[in-house]
């Protein structure tokens, strides 16, 4: 794609993004499935977010598929929520990719050192999750994610569709303009499947290692990488 061609098509999608600013996330999700279908792919962490938008889109269309990032230091509830959402949606073996880096933990060690996550948790996500994400997303023309524009200051002016100018590709971000509140509504209402981690004080939930729980008023991505200047992982650079 040209650079003029690429000005263009981010002009028409930050267009496209405003017309959906009043409606709803199904409406955003019913739009892109519509236009980038079969090309298109949920990002699922099984945090509260993201089983929304698996609830979402099975109810649209049960089709697109989902993948997760296996960084193999999730927790085990995050498995075990992994396993009840399967069940709950009847998910093929096709509907949901597991994604893993080349790296073993076992290798990364020998490789890197041992917990290369208390010493370089920069280089640790890019090893585990964005490698793994930039390999998996080449073969789509959009991804859907869970982020909120309140979670933190890196998303604030995240659009509903926008371009991935890191991973080149469209990103569809339906529960943007959503609160937290608004997200454990949905579950409650369509009793969705959730982490038991939720109601342990972990609000944001990544690997077992950089992940604490959150005392109640403190931000919500306060327990991930804690002790470090460090608040996103990579995926959803602004």
């Amino acid at each position: 794609m040209t650079a003029n061609g690429r000005s263009e098509l981010i002009a028409e999608l930050r267009a496209w993004s405003a017309s959906f600013e009043a409606r709803q996330p199904q409406d955003v999700l019913v739009a892109a499935i519509e236009r980038y279908g079969p090309k298109i792919v949920v990002a699922c962490s099984f945090g509260a977010e993201d089983v929304v938008l698996v609830d979402m889109v099975h109810r649209i269309n049960p089709s697109v598929p989902l993948f997760y990032l296996d960084t193999e230091f999730l927790f085990p509830e995050t498995y075990a929520t992994r396993d009840r959402v399967i069940e709950r949606y009847e998910l093929r073996p096709a509907q949901i990719i597991q994604v893993k880096s080349v790296l073993t933990p076992q290798k990364q060690a020998e490789s890197y050192g041992e917990a290369l996550w208390a010493r370089d948790p920069d280089q640790c996500c890019r090893l585990r999750k964005v490698e793994p994400l930039t390999h998996v997303l080449r073969g789509y023309d959009a991804w859907i994610t869970g982020i909120r524009r309140d979670q933190a200051p890196s998303r604030e002016n995240a659009g509903l569709i926008e371009w991935d100018q890191r991973f080149e590709l469209v990103k569809v971000n339906p529960l943007a303009r959503w609160t937290w509140a608004d997200v454990w509504t949905y579950i409650k209402v369509y009793e969705v499947p959730y982490n038991p981690l939720h109601d342990q004080d972990y609000p944001s939930i990544g690997c077992t290692h950089c992940t604490a729980p959150v005392a109640p008023g403190d931000d919500p991505r306060a327990g991930r990488w804690k002790n470090f200047v460090k608040t996103e992982c990579g995926l959803h650079k602004s």
